[in-house]
């Protein structure tokens, strides 16, 4: 079977789910992150659920307050709820709230200022449903497979699906800590720097695959967010799961810690991003688990086939198991990008 046909098998499957997508961009189109940059600012994010708002157990995102008040939400933690060029959200609470971890575990550390921290304190909108770069629903508020919605913009194109909202999610927590310096690199190895882009330069091809950059735009010495939002969506168009297992680092089970992803690349591929991780003290854990898909859509808190939000976490299964793709994430597809 070659693989144009594989890709028809998969695709034929992965509509059935119930939730439209499409393939990965070409393989000669791919960046994945290689950040550099120094550290200006930090906001005081804790490594513990915001106090604010007391963890409840887990339930239906439809369950979710109706009202939207930012109980426990550091806002200016997420720069783009300030940004006036990005759709503007209601925001319910924390995820930290509304997920209190599986009777008999705790969460694992995380330091303030760490990925994995800021990744907890990620705002929830009310409730559902999963809306698409054009504002149609994907996955109705009732889908069981959606535990709950993030409060971030899905853009207005057809750019920000799975290893793109990863890719948004890690760069969003960088320029929340100051950060300005971070570069991105395409499949033929072409750095995809923000300073260039603020050069008024932009990426485009030589030949319809390699990446080169071209002057065509003005100069600028801003770097606004609305900016590097901008920015983000030139890096999606170059963006698939391929480079992010590519040039991400690779992660041994034993020491998994939010922020970290699981990604299968192909065509169509996937990626899924750990959000939180629970531990017992004999060893036991869970993970939350979110994504983007395809369509561009909303980033989303799966939901694993017990009911619960938390996907047990066994070594001897061999990986992970998610309800929109039709195979298992195995241990050896972990990733992380810091």
């Amino acid at each position: 079977m070659n693989s144009r046909t594989l890709a028809a098998l998969a695709m034929g499957i992965l509509t059935q789910q119930g939730c439209a997508r499409a393939p990965d961009a070409p393989a000669g189109a791919e960046v994945a992150v290689t950040a550099r940059a120094s550290i200006s600012a930090s906001p005081a994010l804790s490594s513990a659920a915001p106090q604010s708002a007391a963890p409840r157990a887990d339930g239906p995102a439809s369950a979710a307050r109706e009202a939207p008040p930012a109980e426990g939400v550091d806002v200016a933690a997420y720069p783009w709820l300030a940004d006036r060029t990005c759709a503007a959200q209601v925001i319910a609470e924390p995820l930290a709230s509304r997920f209190a971890p599986p009777a008999g575990l705790a969460r694992v550390p995380a330091a303030a200022g760490t990925f994995a921290a800021w990744l907890r304190g990620l705002p929830l909108r009310p409730k559902g449903p999963v809306l698409d770069y054009r504002g149609g629903v994907v996955c109705a508020e009732t889908d069981t497979r959606v535990a709950a919605v993030i409060a971030i913009d899905e853009g207005k194109a057809d750019l920000q699906q799975c290893a793109d909202s990863i890719v948004r999610l890690h760069a969003e927590w960088q320029w929340s800590r100051g950060e300005r310096g971070a570069t991105y690199r395409a499949a033929s190895g072409a750095a995809m720097p923000f300073a260039r882009w603020l050069a008024g330069e932009r990426p485009s091809t030589d030949d319809g695959k390699k990446l080169v950059w071209k002057a065509s735009a003005r100069a600028s010495d801003r770097d606004d967010h609305g900016a590097f939002r901008k920015y983000l969506d030139a890096v999606f168009t170059w963006a698939n799961t391929g480079a992010l297992a590519r040039d991400g680092a690779k992660v041994a089970l034993a020491d998994l810690r939010p922020g970290d992803f699981f990604v299968l690349p192909g065509g169509p591929g996937h990626a899924i991003l750990v959000l939180d991780v629970a531990q017992s003290a004999s060893g036991e854990r869970a993970l939350l688990l979110g994504q983007g898909y395809m369509p561009a859509q909303s980033f989303h808190v799966l939901r694993a086939s017990g009911g619960s939000a938390w996907f047990t976490v066994d070594p001897a299964a061999g990986g992970v198991d998610t309800p929109f793709w039709p195979v298992p994430f195995p241990w050896s597809s972990l990733r992380r990008l810091d």
